[in-house]
């Protein structure tokens, strides 16, 4: 089991890696050109995204260093280590690249990364974001809402769920043996949350593309949720009308629900969740309900259990 105690914690697992560890980065600037995704290159090379309005869906936050956003990372499949995978990612190759969206729907598309970005005007929208490893960020991501990719898919009257599939490629991800996790990754949702409009399908942070190590070209990001529920490169989206399997819900049900909405009342079985480190700071803050986007969600789990529905 990969999931570790406080106690065997290293200081590098709470600390961004670029704080204790002076290594090459690779820059992107002035060379990166629209075939050049078809290719191996630096994990955080990027293209800049045009055309991007500001949502009035952000918060006036300090926001979190690009370094840190894009040096401190979960994806399991490029690496346990938060840094590996911004050092092992650059295998990753993200266009040419589909989507195949089905199941319980009338109109069942598959695709490509021209027609996703069509699908609905790209807005910037800066996120808090809280891990359930007690460390939070904010994050002005570029994308567009989930929403807007299921009404043109048309869900029928039996969908209640969305259930997401993260690619595996065992040439592309050469360390996903080592993940500890069962893969591809999977994430769901209700269908009322995915419909809501916080729920953001991604394809940019600060202004350009997704660097592969955060998820590159095409991810999830659910603010109220712990940040395991915002799934990384999705090849797949899938109307169902039961719950779907959830990876660290297989893994450990016990610890991680499918909910995983941000709640500091309900303690992780080996630690307090009411209180967060923001990266790049040194004191703990106080954890808020919801991820303090209550006042837009509360309203989905009116009469539930939220401790028994973590």
């Amino acid at each position: 089991m990969l999931i570790r105690k406080p106690a065997d914690l290293r200081h590098s697992d709470v600390t961004p890696k670029q704080f204790y560890l002076n290594r090459r980065r690779f820059l992107a600037a002035g060379s990166a050109i629209a075939g050049a995704w078809a290719l191996p290159t630096p994990a955080d090379a990027t293209m800049k995204l045009n055309n991007v309005t500001k949502s009035a869906y952000t918060v006036n936050e300090k926001i979190t260093s690009k370094a840190d956003i894009t040096s401190y990372n979960n994806y399991y499949e490029f690496g346990t280590d938060k840094g590996d995978p911004s050092q092992y990612a650059n295998t990753l190759r993200p266009s040419p690249w589909q989507v195949v969206v089905g199941g319980l729907v009338n109109k069942p598309k598959t695709y490509d990364l021209d027609s996703i970005m069509k699908i609905a005007p790209l807005e910037e929208r800066i996120y808090r974001h809280r891990c359930v490893e007690r460390w939070s960020i904010v994050v002005p991501w570029i994308g567009f809402p989930l929403a807007a990719l299921l009404k043109e898919v048309e869900p029928n009257s039996q969908a209640k769920y969305v259930a997401f599939q993260t690619l595996l490629d065992k040439k592309q991800m050469p360390l996903w043996n080592r993940a500890g996790i069962d893969l591809p990754y999977v994430e769901g949702l209700r269908l009322d949350e995915a419909m809501h409009p916080l729920a953001l399908l991604v394809v940019g942070l600060y202004g350009e593309t997704l660097p592969n190590q955060n998820g590159a070209p095409f991810r999830l990001v659910v603010p109220w949720k712990y940040g395991f529920k915002s799934i990384k490169s999705i090849v797949k989206i899938t109307l169902t009308d039961k719950q779907p399997p959830t990876t660290w819900n297989i893994t450990n049900a016990r610890e991680y629900g499918f909910y995983s909405n941000v709640n500091p009342e309900v303690d992780h079985p080996r630690w307090s969740q009411a209180t967060e480190r923001r990266l790049g700071e040194l004191f703990m803050r106080k954890t808020v309900k919801f991820n303090g986007y209550a006042d837009q969600v509360a309203s989905l789990y009116t009469g539930m259990d939220l401790r028994k529905n973590y």
